[in-house]
């Protein structure tokens, strides 16, 4: 059968399975059907009742599953995680992006030497009598650099 045919009587094959297996979710269970009708190797003789006894056979799976565990209507701990994502909001990434960048403007306006301090210390994690003795000044002058990066960098941050 034509796919444009199929789609165009989507909705009376969704009411045939609705009538005949009596779930809400007869629309997921047709999806199903589709889905299992295009994976299927072999062609389909009659798609529109392929559909609608693969919708309900499906329906009726479920429905004793259903009677074999009844939904206490609290969700499991396997459920929510097959449903939560953990990945930021557009805008929240959005704005982690603009405040990066300011960041990165920010650390352009600093000084060559209190840069290249603050990196070590912030970007590389090194401790200050490291840097002190890998750039031949004092632990109190990188204590320095790295004070007046951090007040500088805060004041550009908060007055954006």
């Amino acid at each position: 059968m034509n796919l444009a045919l199929l789609r165009s009587r989507w909705s009376y094959l969704r009411a045939q399975v609705s009538k005949t297996t009596r779930r809400d979710d007869a629309e997921d269970l047709l999806h199903d059907a589709w889905v299992r009708m295009a994976e299927r190797a072999a062609a389909v003789d009659n798609a529109e009742a392929f559909l609608v006894r693969s919708a309900a056979n499906g329906g009726w799976d479920a429905y004793r599953r259903e009677r074999r565990e009844p939904d206490s209507g609290v969700l499991t701990e396997h459920q929510v995680a097959a449903v939560r994502d953990d990945l930021p909001l557009q805008d929240e990434a959005l704005i982690a992006r603009h405040r990066l960048e300011r960041l990165l403007a920010g650390i352009d306006q600093l000084s060559p030497r209190t840069r290249e301090v603050f990196l070590m210390h912030r970007l590389d994690g090194r401790k200050h009598r490291q840097i002190a003795a890998e750039l031949r000044i004092s632990q109190s002058a990188v204590e320095k650099h790295v004070a007046k990066a951090v007040e500088i960098l805060t004041d550009w941050m908060e007055n954006w």
